[in-house]
């Protein structure tokens, strides 16, 4: 019995052993562009692994890599980088990030001479080589340590999708014409970009998602972009853009979805109104949005009021001491959008967001036979339980303020 099993052993692995030739053999019969197929199904560092001979090695540059991120994060990562250049140029989506302490990439135009002094005798690397990658759809910059212009960053014609967070690289909205089949730009905390938002109209027929935020030096009036046929986001936030949600038409952004408007924008978030008067006139232009457009989001919209309104009024000086030890309630000077159900509505509160005045409904209760009407009735008791100003609409008048702070101290 033993030498059977011996023997049944040795003929398994006779037999696995003839099937490997086998199928390293047929392996080896396939061309070039068989394997580029096959190894189209593997992660860039497997395809490099792969390579091992020069039938291999031909086949790796002509495959088109999937869609897998290749993040750069480490000196390792960027020689890895370097040697993908050449072995696989059709990679596709690559990520720029941070390369770790004393390392560094090479200043490019214009470069700021204080962030220059603070990589002083850093060892620098030549980021230009992204340049060879020519099929680059996606394209993340993060924190990399960039500074200046670098014209190659943008001058990939498949790039469908930009993002960078990179805080000395300097750019203009201009660029992005070498970008011809972008889709999707997002762009944060960039305050060295410049430009006019009408830049953009190059890239009318493509984009669909625009989000540029905390880049003050973009300018001009978000209006350019609203015969846009694609754009379904809109986000301007932290820029100088201009303009009035008033002169939205009703062929405007017909496909957005989401639009996030800077205080610069009449009715943008964060608008400050001159008035309490002028609030009713916005509230029903982005009600009459909501209406047109029921999947468009406006995200953590809020108005308050101006500090150079004759409406606008703080605490008292007697309130002061006891403001600073209990945390008395400041003036309800912001409005926000609420909803009970599908009713909408805005109403006066602080701004935490605390101490709300009553809603202003935009929209009829909803009937009682529908289908909405429970959950409505659920949520319209949590925010009439949240009322403090009972009666008012509107911020109570700075002498109806004051009484109810008295009232409230001598409880």
């Amino acid at each position: 019995m033993p030498h059977s099993k011996k023997k049944q052993k040795l003929e398994d692995s006779a037999a696995v052993a003839t099937e490997y030739d086998d199928n390293s053999s047929s392996f080896g019969r396939l061309g070039a562009d068989a394997l580029a197929n096959i190894f189209g199904f593997l992660r860039p560092e497997d395809i490099m692994l792969a390579r091992l001979n020069k039938k291999m090695r031909e086949a790796a540059k002509k495959t088109c890599v999937p869609m897998t991120r290749f993040r750069v994060d480490s000196v390792r990562k960027f020689n890895a980088l370097v040697a993908m250049s050449t072995a696989l140029p059709h990679l596709q989506q690559i990520q720029i990030d941070y390369l770790g302490r004393e390392h560094n990439y090479r200043d490019g135009e214009d470069r700021d001479e204080r962030r220059a002094a603070y990589y002083d005798g850093s060892t620098t690397h030549d980021i230009e080589i992204i340049s060879r990658f020519r099929k680059l759809r996606i394209l993340e910059i993060h924190y990399a340590p960039l500074n200046g212009r670098y014209p190659f960053l943008f001058n990939f014609p498949l790039l469908q999708q930009l993002k960078i967070n990179c805080y000395y690289l300097k750019w203009n909205l201009e660029m992005l014409a070498g970008l011809p089949l972008l889709k999707e730009l997002f762009c944060h905390n960039n305050p060295f970009l410049t430009g006019n938002i009408n830049s953009l109209r190059v890239l009318k027929d493509t984009l669909a998602v625009v989000h540029i935020s905390l880049s003050r030096h973009v300018q001009s009036n978000f209006m350019d972009l609203a015969d846009f046929p694609g754009l379904k986001e809109l986000n301007l936030m932290g820029t100088s853009v201009t303009g009035d949600i008033r002169d939205i038409g009703e062929g405007d952004f017909r496909t957005l979805e989401s639009l996030n408007l800077p205080d610069g924008v009449y009715g943008g978030r964060g608008h400050e109104f001159q008035h309490i008067s002028d609030v009713p006139g916005v509230m029903n232009i982005l009600y009459s949005l909501r209406k047109k457009r029921p999947r468009l989001l406006l995200t953590d919209w809020y108005g308050k009021l101006s500090e150079d309104s004759p409406d606008w009024y703080g605490l008292d000086d007697e309130f002061d001491e006891y403001y600073s030890e209990s945390g008395l309630p400041s003036p309800p000077l912001y409005v926000r959008l609420v909803a009970a159900g599908s009713r909408v509505g805005y109403r006066w509160e602080t701004g935490d967001g605390e101490h709300p005045c009553e809603v202003n409904w935009l929209d009829p209760e909803p009937d009682r036979e529908s289908s909405d009407y429970e959950k409505y009735i659920e949520q319209l008791r949590k925010i009439e339980r949240q009322v403090v100003y009972r009666g008012f609409h509107e911020p109570p008048s700075e002498e109806a303020f004051n009484i109810r702070l008295r009232n409230f101290m001598n409880m």
